[in-house]
């Protein structure tokens, strides 16, 4: 069998990605199940079935979900809005520089300044306090360490808007927007009409992969939500990782038990993605 660059390409594939994310998934697998670590004497179920039947996994991960629906949601219409509007400064000129600036900072970079801004000792409240808006800056409203994620959500708004505002600004070139804006006009619909029906489906499909990698890429999220978040709600990268690397050696297989499922959980929902994808290609292609 003669082998090939592609061939190649797989094994080197197969040995640097999947062999070693495969091998640790097995080991957080043995070990939840108590066949091998610290403390470990037997196979045993007990942790799964006390992650499947408590409630702070599934309150961990619908409070992640939360957070990436609502940050995506957020990211995308500034950044639809910007792309838009300022459609022709950001293909040429200082802004089409200045827009991949943000792109250079670190997420606890990001989290330190939204603590600055954002915190009862930050500028904001400081600036509110001031020009007497509050009394006492314990009255400043609570964003940081809140119950409803507000500094994770703001902080990740940050980090993902200028990824999405680039996305959509080079979507625009790329699939002649124009041109149908263009077409939709001379048959009288309205420039409402237009982007409802028009800019906003297209720029939307086109974007819909990145879009779903991202809200998996922000509910994964580590150093945000463990700067800004609550101990209770914890987004879940926060509690496994507490789980694991805490000094209570008995939590350490519910952590690998809840990494488990939380990929588990990423991986199904990816291969529905795809499969709704290629079954709306295969649709497309038979109508064309």
């Amino acid at each position: 069998m003669k082998i090939t660059s592609n061939h190649i390409s797989k094994l080197f594939f197969l040995g640097i990605v999947l062999l070693p994310v495969f091998s640790g998934l097995l080991y957080a697998i043995f070990y939840s199940l108590g066949l091998i670590g610290i403390l470990n004497d037997g196979f045993s179920t007990e942790v799964w079935r006390t992650i499947f039947t408590t409630e702070p996994f599934w309150k961990s991960l619908l409070f992640s979900i939360y957070i990436a629906l609502t940050s995506v949601t957020i990211a995308i219409i500034l950044a639809l809005t910007i792309a838009i509007s300022w459609r022709k400064s950001l293909q040429k000129g200082f802004l089409s520089y200045a827009i991949y600036l943000p792109l250079c900072f670190p997420a606890t970079v990001m989290a330190f300044f939204s603590f600055q801004l954002l915190s009862r000792s930050g500028f904001l409240s400081r600036v509110a306090f001031n020009f007497d808006f509050i009394d006492s800056l314990n009255s400043f409203p609570e964003w940081i360490n809140d119950g409803y994620g507000i500094g994770i959500i703001f902080t990740s708004v940050l980090l993902i808007t200028p990824f999405f505002i680039i996305l959509f600004s080079n979507l625009y070139q790329t699939e002649n927007l124009r041109s149908f804006i263009t077409l939709s006009k001379s048959f009288g619909a309205s420039k409402q009409q237009t982007f409802l029906k028009v800019t906003l489906p297209i720029l939307l499909k086109k974007a819909s992969g990145t879009i779903y990698l991202f809200i998996i890429f922000v509910m994964g999220s580590y150093e945000v939500p463990l700067l800004l978040g609550r101990q209770d709600p914890q987004m879940i990268s926060v509690a496994i990782l507490q789980k694991i690397q805490r000094f209570n050696l008995y939590d350490i297989p519910t952590g690998y038990a809840m990494s488990v499922l939380y990929v588990l959980i990423i991986t199904v929902a990816l291969v529905f993605i795809y499969l709704k994808n290629i079954t709306l290609f295969k649709t497309q292609k038979s109508d064309v």
